[in-house]
């Protein structure tokens, strides 16, 4: 029995461009989750930080400023967050409020974290929380997505009672209903690695949407260029929207084409993959 294509809201949360030293991140300051196009035009410096910190990622503003043209020209109703604005607050939002579908798109560029299987000597030359993520023995805790304002408390800054850490990790990512959601794009670094069971497949991010309910998901497996990821991303959405290619075909052609375009440096393109 064939099963009916599920009609999905054109609607849409991208958040890309962020500032990891974000202060002002209390809940009163964020924005509710509406689906509107909230914010738009904002320029941060390239910083350069010392060991153990967030760098801020330039590419990331750019890709996520087009897209969300792209999907504006297309009808879409986008919320489009960046600087302060795409904290953890805001992406628990899209999965969890009461009344609310989840978007029809999640597009998160940013940082993204897949810790190893602790060893027994844990590191105790790392300073703030990482520690703990880079020991802690669930795998879906080990990997994870770096928000707005993420570095205070990564640098060992204390959160305020009752606020969001701004570290979305896979294991909070399973708690949530993204059951409306057909895409989910992680524009950043080995967001499709974890613990691999032999049964079970991968314990990571991927395993947290999939659980939240997603239908497709684009994951990287290893350190991926700021630079030809926005490069990629906007050539997938283009193939998608406007040559009205199924994702998975859009995928694969925006992949083609960077593979024709850089072919002796699959680093700048094949990292990504599309997962069902």
């Amino acid at each position: 029995v064939l099963q009916e294509e599920k009609e999905y809201e054109n609607t849409a949360v991208i958040l890309g461009g962020l500032d990891y030293d974000a202060d002002e991140l209390n809940q009163e300051s964020r924005p509710t989750y509406q689906y509107n196009n909230l914010f738009h035009d904002f320029t941060i410096n390239e910083r350069n930080y010392y060991t153990n910190r967030w760098d801020y990622l330039p590419g990331t503003a750019i890709e996520v400023k087009e897209i969300n043209k792209l999907l504006r020209q297309k009808g879409y109703k986008t919320t489009y967050l960046t600087q302060k604005f795409g904290s953890e607050y805001i992406v628990k939002e899209c999965g969890g409020s009461e009344g609310i579908s989840s978007p029809r798109i999640l597009h998160i560029a940013t940082h993204g974290f897949a810790f190893p299987t602790p060893q027994d000597e844990p590191k105790d030359s790392l300073v703030g929380i990482e520690h703990q993520y880079r020991i802690n023995e669930d795998p879906l805790m080990r990997t994870g997505l770096i928000l707005s304002g993420a570095n205070k408390i990564w640098l060992g800054k204390s959160t305020p009672m009752g606020q969001e850490d701004n570290i979305l990790t896979a294991y909070e990512i399973s708690h949530l209903d993204l059951s409306n959601t057909e895409l989910v794009v992680l524009s950043a670094c080995e967001t499709g690695l974890g613990d691999i069971d032999g049964t079970e497949g991968v314990y990571g991010l991927q395993r947290g949407f999939k659980i939240a309910g997603v239908k497709y998901l684009i994951i990287s497996l290893w350190k991926v260029p700021d630079v030809e990821t926005q490069e990629l991303m906007v050539l997938f959405y283009k193939k998608w929207l406007e040559e009205q290619m199924s994702i998975p075909d859009a995928f694969r052609a925006a992949q083609g084409a960077m593979r024709k375009k850089y072919e002796n440096e699959p680093e700048k393109w094949a990292g990504f993959v599309l997962v069902e």
